[in-house]
């Protein structure tokens, strides 16, 4: 029987890598992740990069396509390779798998038929956001992406404004561009005008850090680029 690694990339700075990730993407028969092509890339700047961490290490691993619309489909096919003895390497795009990512119904799956799963950490937006926003980290509570439904995405304010009666926590979404304004428009409209830290393209060039009120957000960011983790507490 195979096992399953569970291997965190990079959110931006491609430096952000671990040995032990490098080492087990070279050296596993499959690599199942969101872009193949992507994740080619990935892989031949680290040859590049790291000539001597992958010099004996696999040359023939093969990349599949696991993203949303493929987990369903690909999940038995990768069980049954890991069922004959094959070693997989679950990948995203960026960041840690599973996290607001593909990969659950694949790990679920493998500890149920007793396949080794293991974990090589790495970097995750939401915790590295945290880290630097000023905020508390002991009781924190991360939502992901936010729904799509505006009535959706009202009620899951509201829930938390009910919730934060019982447990104080530091909050975090996550937000593609093109939602951004109107996430923070829900977002101010059931919690009021609180504080708000915005992470933006962390890691990457064009890093941001900013601080906040929630209407001081809807004026600077009028035409969001790049991906956004927003943390905040409730008063």
């Amino acid at each position: 029987m195979g096992t399953l690694y569970i291997v965190a990339t990079p959110i931006g700075n491609m430096e952000d890598i671990t040995i032990r990730a490098i080492k087990t993407l070279f050296s596993v028969d499959i690599i199942a992740c969101e872009d193949t092509r992507r994740t080619g890339l990935l892989l031949q700047e680290y040859k590049k990069r790291f000539p001597a961490i992958v010099k004996n290490q696999s040359t023939k691993t093969k990349l599949v396509r696991f993203d949303d619309r493929s987990e369903r489909q690909q999940t038995p096919w990768i069980i049954d390779e890991l069922m004959h003895n094959k070693s997989v390497a679950l990948v995203s795009d960026a960041g840690t798998p599973l996290i607001s990512d593909p990969g659950y119904r694949l790990v679920s799956e493998s500890l149920k038929r007793g396949i080794n799963v293991i974990s090589i950490p790495g970097p995750t937006a939401a915790i590295a956001a945290l880290s630097v926003s000023g905020l508390p980290a002991n009781h924190f509570m991360f939502l992901g992406y936010p729904p799509e439904k505006p009535s959706h995405r009202i009620k899951l304010f509201e829930n938390l404004l009910n919730l934060n009666r019982f447990m104080l926590s530091t909050y975090i979404l996550y937000s593609a561009p093109h939602k951004l304004l109107q996430t923070l428009t829900d977002m101010q409209q059931v919690l009021g005008d609180i504080d708000i830290v915005v992470a933006r393209e962390l890691t990457k060039v064009h890093e941001e850090l900013w601080r906040g009120k929630i209407s001081e957000a809807l004026e600077k960011f009028q035409k969001p680029i790049g991906e956004f983790v927003l943390l905040f507490q409730i008063p």
